[in-house]
This record gives structure tokens, C-alpha cells and sequence, in this order.
């Protein structure tokens, strides 16, 4: 059933309304919700469906402006369900503002379910698992006229901003939910949009990672000139990128993991901790950079042979750390592979074919019927939960959620054992920064503290008497219960193990914080340090530094060159990777 989009009432301080328009008679439906205001822009309100589009007119014709969105629709009608209809603006011509660096030519702003709209959350994760963007949020809050009267429009560049309630809401209250402020004068062309030559808006840097998020043919160049790499495209890579890119949509693989598995095969011989430090501060943000990073890690152990009573446990625990599907892609695909290494690549993907995990989301089921029988735990207990029912499912121990719920009774009490925060990366990432900030915690151990007691920070002669001390005060301090910190570069899997043992040991919570600051930030931050460490020491760091894979602790948290946690991995709560509706 086709449905037109309502009229949005312009906010009683609208200029731009006209004698045609609707206003709105007030904002009193909005007071005391919480509202977000996007960015209104200059184009066609275009509906998406499973199996078609029209403009606001139900029988609105060919136009060709509209050709790159129909070809946008064919791409990702089969993921919008049938009853659900995507609303956005289709801004591919230029009608009365012109625009230079859009990430795409259609940007979704409402999801439709029937007659009820999506609350703005679940919106957002809808459209970019679709590969839709969705306009520039310019203000979230509790609604507050003043600061929407404060907001600061550059007229010469938007057309104005749209206000609506984060909650969800029906057809019927879209009057009282919704609203508009337009420029004065916003039209401001002698002739229609739509009987002048088409001038096509301009795409920004961002364009080509998003075409790949909507199902587009990969333009290798464009997405490394995006992400700032500043290399060629070489015909190796395109080469790799195409191969990757069709057993991914073999796969269905859609949205974000699509990209993530695209920008994994063009980046594959980069080395992985400083590919997620580079990517994290560029477009993709921590979440994406990160996984593309670890696909770049991971992907080799599949073509690496492994006893077959193992084989379950490790593809369970592979599934945790990242989409198999798509590390079954690279392994098969990328090139460098031996005959061996590729029979062992297929096998393990027949392996996980049979044990049900090559789907997008394979511990799903497990994870949601956890959250919602654990979800009034404390979020300590319930992440512990997560991780030992996780691990059961590898052997085999469990297979449904109900039986992860009886299995993980004796872990609800967050009291009843310790919690280690274990700290990874180089010197002057800013690790003791973020921990010393941390609230609760019981116990710090330094071991640059320890250096120093015995006379100076940087002498590493010690090493091994301040590492076995160290590690005593962590056994202590885990026996006496509460939070402890474990603060020591642990920069590979290796040393990590060391701090790792004591804590299973004591049956602790395991917390690594992987910091990931980029090469050129960190050796300015150690140019300033009270305590620097040499300049061949810290290269040597970064030589070595493996950041910790999600799986190989109970939770892992990764914290950028702003010092906060900006992705989680591991947390029953953390949020899905894609919506589904």
C-alpha cells in the first residue's frame, strides 16, 4: 500500500511560511519530551519501499533526478520488509541551494511501520544498516524553545531544520510531533526545479563509503582517498576488493559489515594496530575501524590448521571477535594463500556452515534471550554471564538461551568475585590517565610505580624482579576482592597472559582497556612527557603492539586518542550491530 508523506507545520517562528502552508497553533505536545533537530534539506521527499518509490505525489512520473534513487531502491528494496516504507529527500538535483560534499544523493529521515513512525534511535540503525544516511543532527534534548529559537541556520548553505520527538509516534500525532523551520524566501529560483536542466549536487569525501553501505560496486580509489590514506589504488588491490566484495554479497552481507569487509580486503597488508589507531580518528569512528582492524587480524588464522575437537571452540570464540562470514570471505579470496592454506580455509568455512555460525549474527539469539532474562542484573554481573555462556556455547556445553540462563547462576552476584582492569598500549597512549580516572577502584598496580620506587621509572634492567613483585601485588589485591587496575604496557597476547593467569586464578572479571592513539600523536605526547621513553623504544612498542581481540577477556573496551571508551565489546547490553525489524 502506497502512503504519501503529511505536510510537516511550520514552528510558529517559521519565516518561511507561506499563505499555502501549514502552521503549527503551538509546541505544547512537545514540552518535556525529548526532541532531536535535524538538518532540513533542499530536495524531493522520496518514499522507499520493498518493492518501489514514489515522490510526495502517489503518481509522480519519470524525472531524471530520480533515476540514481530508483537505482538506490533496486539496491536495498529486499531488506525493507513488506508494511515498513523508508522516508527520506532526494537531493541528486539541485533545486534552489546548491550542495558540494553530500555523502550521498538520498538521505532517510523517518521508518515507517504501517501508520507508526520509528523512534529515532531505532531509525538511525535501520538506515545505516540499509547504507542510508541520515541528515546532520544539529541539537538533542529535552525540548527547550529558546535554544531552537538560539539555533544558527547559515541561510546561504540550509534550507532550515526539522524538530521531532525521539520517541516513536502514530500517523495520527505527526501534527503535534513534528515540525519545521524554513529560511525566508527558500525558494528562490525564477523557474521549477523540475522544468530547468538538471544540475547534479556535488558528493563529499564520505560519498564512496557510504555507496559501499548501500550495495554499490567499490571505488578502491575513492574509499583510500576518504579514509586519508594518501596511497594508489594499485590493480592488486582493486583485484582483491572485487573478489572479497562478491562472496560478501554471496553472503548478504549488507550496511557496515559490508564496508567493513570491503576496506579489510583493500587494506589487508597494513599492520593492524596502527590501521585501527588510523581509521578510528578518521570517518569510520572507533566501532568500524576497529573491525575492520581485526579482520585484518584475524583472517589468517583460518587458513592455519586446527584439530577438529577444537574446531567448534575456536570458531565460536572467532564469532565473537568478528562476522565469520566475512572472515571466511577474505581467507577464501585475498590473495598470498598456499594450496594448504586455502583447503584449510575451506574446510573451517564448511566447519561453521555445519555449526550454524557463518550467518550475520550467529550468537544473536543466545545474546537477546540473555539480555532479557538478565537484564535487571547489574551490568557487571550480567557481562560476566555473557562471557561464561558464550564460552559454554563453544564447547558445546549449551545451545539455547534457556540453558545459558541456568547455567550462569553462580555469576548474578557481582560481589562474589574480583574485577581486574588491565590496561594495553605503548607509553603516553594515555592508559594511567584513563585509569586513575576510574571510579571504584580498590587496588592500583603501576608497575612504572614500581620502577620508580626502586629508583627510577625508565630503568627496565629490574624488569623481572619489578614484574614478579607486580604480579604478587595483583594476586593480593584480587584475593582481597573489589576493583583492581593492572597498569603495564601489555602489549601482546603474551604478556597479557601473565596478569591473565593470577586473574583466573582468583575467578576474576577480566576488563582489557585497548588504547589505540595513532603514531604521530603519540610521539608528540612523548615529547612532553615528564618521563619520555627514547625514541627507538617507543617504535619498538608500536612494532609490537597486538591489541587485544573481543573474546579474549570477558569484555573489552577501546578508548581513543580523546582518552573515553568509544567502542565496547563483550557487554550484554552494548547496542546490536544492525536493526531489524
Amino acid at each position: 500500500m502506497r502512503t504519501h508523506y503529511p505536510r510537516t507545520a511550520h514552528l510558529p517562528w517559521s519565516p518561511g511560511a507561506t499563505a499555502d502552508d501549514v502552521r503549527a497553533r503551538g509546541t505544547a505536545a512537545l514540552a518535556g519530551r525529548e526532541v532531536v533537530v535535524t538538518e532540513k534539506l533542499d530536495g524531493e521527499n522520496t518514499t522507499l519501499y520493498a518493492d518501489g518509490l514514489h515522490a510526495r505525489s502517489l503518481d509522480s512520473g519519470h524525472h531524471p533526478s530520480r533515476a540514481w534513487v530508483k537505482a538506490l531502491q533496486g539496491r536495498i528494496g529486499a531488506r525493507i520488509p513488506a508494511g515498513v516504507r523508508v522516508c527520506g529527500e532526494n537531493v541528486y538535483a539541485r533545486h534552489s541551494l546548491g550542495y558540494e560534499e553530500l555523502d550521498a544523493w538520498f538521505y532517510g529521515f523517518s521508518v515507517w511501520d504501517g501508520d507508526h513512525c520509528l523512534d529515532w534511535d531505532r531509525t538511525v540503525r535501520f538506515l545505516h544498516a540499509l547504507g542510508v544516511p541520515v541528515p546532520r543532527v544539529l541539537w538533542r534534548g529535552i525540548y527547550d524553545e529558546r535554544a531552537l529559537r538560539g539555533l544558527r541556520v547559515d541561510t546561504a548553505r540550509q534550507e532550515g531544520y526539522v524538530v521531532r520527538t525521539t520517541a516513536g509516534f502514530d500517523r495520527a500525532d505527526f501534527g503535534r510531533y513534528v515540525a519545521k523551520w524554513v529560511r525566508g524566501g527558500h525558494v528562490r529560483t525564477d523557474t521549477h526545479w523540475m522544468y530547468a536542466p538538471v544540475v547534479v549536487n556535488g558528493l563529499g569525501p564520505a560519498a564512496p563509503l557510504w555507496a559501499v553501505r548501500s550495495g554499490s560496486e567499490p571505488d578502491v580509489a575513492g574509499l583510500l582517498s576518504a579514509l586519508g590514506t594518501g596511497a594508489p589504488a594499485l590493480p592488486e588491490d582493486e583485484r582483491a576488493v572485487a573478489a572479497v566484495t562478491a562472496r560478501l554479497d554471496g553472503a548478504g552481507r549488507t550496511g557496515e559489515t559490508r564496508l567493513a569487509g570491503v576496506l579489510a580486503a583493500a587494506l589487508h597488508r597494513e599492520p593492524r594496530a596502527a590501521l585501527a589507531a588510523r581509521l578510528a580518528a578518521g570517518p569510520l569512528g572507533m566501532r568500524t575501524a576497529r573491525r575492520v582492524a581485526d579482520l585484518v587480524g584475524l583472517y589468517p588464522a583460518l587458513r592455519a590448521p586446527h584439530p577438529d575437537e577444537e574446531r567448534r571452540a575456536g570458531l565460536v570464540r572467532l564469532a565473537s571477535a568478528a562476522d565469520l562470514g566475512v572472515l571466511h570471505a577474505l581467507a577464501s579470496a585475498l590473495p598470498g594463500a598456499t594450496a594448504e592454506e586455502a583447503e584449510c580455509a575451506e574446510w573451517s568455512g564448511l566447519c561453521a556452515e555445519e555449526a550454524g555460525l557463518l550467518g550475520p549474527d550467529p550468537l544473536g539469539p543466545l545474546r537477546a534471550g540473555l539480555r532479557e532474562a538478565l537484564g535487571e542484573l547489574d551490568p557487571v554481573a550480567a557481562d560476566r554471564c555473557w562471557a561464561e555462556a558464550r564460552e559454554a556455547f563453544g564447547r558445546g556445553a549449551l545451545s539455547t538461551a534457556q540453558e545459558a540462563v541456568a547455567a550462569t547462576w553462580r555469576w548474578r552476584d557481582p560481589a562474589a568475585y574480583p574485577r581486574l582492569v588491565q590496561l594495553c598500549g605503548p607509553s603516553g597512549s594515555g592508559k594511567s590517565a584513563f585509569a586513575r580516572a576510574l571510579p571504584g577502584v580498590d587496588a592500583y598496580v603501576c608497575l612504572d610505580d614500581l620502577r620508580e620506587a626502586r629508583g627510577a621509572r625508565s630503568d627496565q634492567r629490574a624488569n623481572p624482579e619489578v614484574l614478579r613483585e607486580g604480579l604478587e601485588r595483583l594476586d593480593r589485591a584480587l584475593a582481597a576482592g573489589g576493583t583492581v587496575v593492572w597498569d603495564a604496557t601489555s602489549l601482546t597476547e603474551r604478556q597479557r597472559a601473565l596478569a591473565g593467569a593470577v586473574a583466573r586464578r582468583r575467578d576474576a572479571l577480566v576488563t582489557r582497556v585497548a588504547v589505540l592513539v595513532g603514531e604521530a600523536e603519540l610521539t608528540r605526547r612523548n615529547a612532553v612527557r615528564p618521563h619520555p621513553v627514547p625514541e627507538a623504544v617507543l617504535a619498538a612498542q608500536l612494532r609490537r603492539y597486538s591489541p587485544p581481540h573481543p573474546g579474549q577477556a570477558h569484555r573489552t573496551w577501546y578508548v581513543g586518542a580523546a582518552g573515553t571508551v568509544e567502542d565496547v565489546a563483550g557487554s550484554l547490553g552494548a547496542a546490536d550491530e544492525a536493526e531489524d525489524l
